[in-house]
């Protein structure tokens, strides 16, 4: 495994452990809640978004679901690649915070929008290898450092969307509010050399007759009592033997990513209030913001709310998906604050969908196979992003058409 920093006794739960986790999920995600953030900044420099504009609309032809697109897919693709390449936690980190400095600085010089596209794809990879690199690396510590990470990823979304739209609102350019952003990754190396403390080597159960802690949920479908697992170095075989027992946290997780990112980058900047003390970039903004906050409570209940049956979520989030397209067609809600109360709703199904499902894996997977579980279940929430990026383009360019 990795490492000669996986080699201490156990001090029992650290509070400083729990604390280092909760700042890596904020500053994992961060920067890539400041690039969703900025989506109608970054397609309106430029002159990306001068073609094609829609007069009595103000819609233009490319979405914002073309900056999602390029902040997930290389997240995908190296989330995809992470089960099966080596687990150097340190060496992964510091790529990571390396890799998020780079795609700031090259986001706020832009001279092109493929300079642009560039700096985003550099912050997707970057939140893409740190997500199963953290995930992976807190099955060595306490259970609670689950809670606290996804509770941190909620944050990022609160904080990285409040920083910008406020600091953008104060008046900075975009050029000046990215670069102060590269603070972030350089607070997450700082903690994890000088907070996080060593990990506990992990007792594995090699005997291979299970693959749950039966002690959790005795009707899951990943109990296998012949299972012919041999050792803990799964095979690639055995990984693919494996997949399909994890579906029933995978597409819960996928349905309700879909439909949430689908509405909020295919719809958000369809739905547009007159007359109001907002401009239309300001109602983008505050739009990120609100739903962030509902997903920020979500992922920080973990330890109040407990669900099992996540499909049900993702059938709500599907209800909320249909309501908001026919939003952004008609326009018939009489009141901003009814769009938002709506957004910190679906704001939070997603974030109760993703810390429910990690919480679970990490109850009731056996120790041999969290880090697989682990990687490919965090595949689940980027695939269906990227979906949600195809539709909310396709959906976007038909609304405005009408």
């Amino acid at each position: 495994m990795e490492e000669n920093r996986i080699q201490r006794s156990n001090d029992g739960t650290k509070i400083s452990d729990i604390v280092a986790f909760w700042i890596f999920g904020l500053c994992n995600n961060y920067g890539y809640v400041v690039m969703l953030t900025a989506a109608n900044d970054i397609l309106n420099s430029n002159n990306m978004n001068k073609e094609n504009l829609i007069d009595d609309r103000n819609c233009t032809f490319v979405s914002t679901g073309a900056i999602l697109l390029a902040d997930i897919i290389p997240a995908f693709i190296i989330k995809l690649l992470s089960p099966f390449l080596p687990y150097h936690t340190t060496s992964r980190i510091f790529l990571s915070c390396l890799t998020s400095i780079f795609s700031f600085i090259l986001v706020a010089t832009a001279s092109s929008r493929w300079i642009v596209i560039l700096g985003v794809t550099a912050t997707s990879f970057s939140s893409g290898l740190g997500e199963p690199t953290f995930l992976y690396h807190s099955t060595y510590y306490d259970k609670n450092t689950i809670s606290s990470w996804s509770s941190g990823t909620g944050a990022a979304g609160v904080v990285g969307a409040l920083s910008y739209s406020i600091l953008r609102q104060m008046g900075l350019n975009s050029y000046n509010t990215l670069i102060l952003m590269i603070l972030i990754p350089l607070v997450e190396l700082s903690v994890y050399m000088k907070v996080l403390s060593s990990p506990v080597a992990i007792s594995n159960d090699n005997s291979g007759d299970h693959i749950i802690n039966d002690n959790n949920n005795e009707n899951s479908p990943l109990i296998r009592r012949e299972s012919n697992l041999s050792n803990t170095v799964l095979t690639f075989a055995e990984k693919c033997a494996l997949f399909p027992m994890l579906l029933v946290y995978i597409l819960p997780l996928s349905l309700v990513y879909f439909f949430e990112y689908y509405i909020n980058q295919g719809l958000f900047e369809l739905i547009v209030f007159e007359n109001i003390s907002l401009t239309k970039e300001q109602q983008y903004y505050w739009f990120q913001v609100t739903y962030q906050i509902g997903v920020f409570i979500a992922r920080s209940s973990v330890n109040f709310i407990k669900i099992k049956q996540t499909w049900i979520l993702a059938i709500i989030q599907g209800v909320i998906a249909i309501f908001f397209t026919f939003e952004a067609i008609y326009l018939f809600l009489p009141s901003i604050w009814i769009v938002m109360s709506i957004i910190l709703v679906e704001g939070f199904h997603g974030g109760l969908v993703y810390v429910n499902t990690f919480y679970r894996i990490n109850q009731e997977v056996m120790p041999a196979l969290k880090t697989y579980a682990m990687n490919i279940v965090a595949l689940s929430d980027s695939f269906g992003i990227i979906l949600a990026g195809f539709f909310a383009i396709i959906a976007h360019n038909f609304i405005c058409s009408l």
